[in-house]
């Protein structure tokens, strides 16, 4: 089993379904298994989102696979994970998530130098239909001009 150096697994949706208004740095609460399966890149954030439960941020939905060589102390794979952030970030973005809209989605999940793990989460507004078909467009565009200028 390889250990990565370099963990960094991204949410690559978020910025195509999102329209990014702030982006904090959290931390997270994990058990020891967890910790060692992110270490490996066996985890995927796709489909999670944060909510606020008791005044404390949980990120939900989040999926971290079964560590390998765990034994009966292997954690469940989807679960709620406590977010640390600071007090005053915590209720900062309570205040702006009541605004209608607005959401709380993680865009990368990395393990720091320290060997910390760590979410970076932002509160966002998801974006019209047509928001999205002007993204495409913009790609494609890129795309295009970028073919043109290797062949020149």
């Amino acid at each position: 089993m390889k250990i990565e150096k370099t963990v960094s697994i991204l949410n690559r949706k978020a910025r195509f379904e999102y329209e990014i208004l702030e982006e904090f740095e959290a931390g997270m609460v994990l058990t020891g298994t967890e910790i060692k399966s992110l270490r490996s890149s066996k985890a995927s954030i796709t489909e999670s989102f944060c909510q606020f439960i008791d005044g404390e941020l949980y990120i939900i939905n989040m999926m971290i696979d079964e560590y390998k060589l765990g034994t009966f102390y292997n954690h469940k794979t989807k679960r709620e994970r406590k977010l640390l952030l600071h007090k005053k970030e915590l209720q900062k973005l309570e205040k702006k998530l009541k605004d209608a809209g607005n959401t709380i989605i993680p865009l990368k999940l990395y393990i720091t130098d320290k060997g910390k793990a760590k979410v970076l989460i932002s509160l966002a507004r998801g974006k019209k239909l047509f928001d999205k078909r002007e993204a495409i467009k913009d790609r494609e565009n890129k795309r295009n001009l970028d073919r043109i200028l290797k062949k020149s």
